[in-house]
């Protein structure tokens, strides 16, 4: 998967700082959700990347829904994406710090998308499955996404697993032959 030279160099500066402060796990994990965040709020992304609105505004934004929610790490590797005018690519700079963390700790990222947020033992099962079924040691990031009509959808790296209830319908209509 090739990555735009600029979010893959916004990653690796935050991914350097986050591992020289001993907090990579946190800041990875924090940033993934927060860009999960921001990517389902129009009105925030758009104060967000919005030219007019003044930075310090922005920081002060930030400072609101963050504090107390996220390292003072996070916090500010999400106020630098945002004062470099890359609001727009924080998914993307979260994803490729999360890969380059994975890397780091020799395990491969498993996005699993769920209708609801799944517990610690769920995602420990989830991160089992998936090393068993690909041969990779996989570490789980969860994403809420209410689309998910039932089960799970997995992906770590190319390999797509469906397991929704959508998916399973599918299949079923079409071991039927009904449209």
């Amino acid at each position: 998967m090739s990555v735009d030279a600029s979010i893959g160099g916004y990653a690796r500066a935050i991914f350097e700082i986050a591992r020289s402060e001993d907090q990579l796990t946190r800041v990875a994990d924090e940033l993934f959700r927060i860009a999960r965040a921001v990517e389902r709020q129009y009105d925030l992304l758009q104060t967000l990347t919005d030219i007019h609105v003044p930075m310090d505004a922005k920081e002060e934004l930030i400072d609101d829904l963050l504090g107390g929610k996220a390292s003072s790490h996070t916090v500010n590797a999400v106020k630098f994406i945002i004062s470099q005018g890359h609001a727009r690519e924080l998914v993307e700079i979260s994803d490729e710090l999360a890969r380059t963390a994975e890397k780091e700790a020799n395990r491969e990222l498993g996005e699993v998308r769920s209708a609801v947020e799944l517990d610690q033992g769920q995602k420990e099962r989830l991160a089992e499955a998936l090393s068993r079924a690909t041969g990779k040691k996989v570490s789980v990031k969860v994403i809420v996404d209410p689309t998910v009509i039932g089960g799970v959808l997995a992906r770590v790296g190319d390999v797509v697993i469906d397991g929704t209830v959508r998916r399973k319908l599918e299949l079923l209509k079409e071991h039927l032959g009904v449209e």
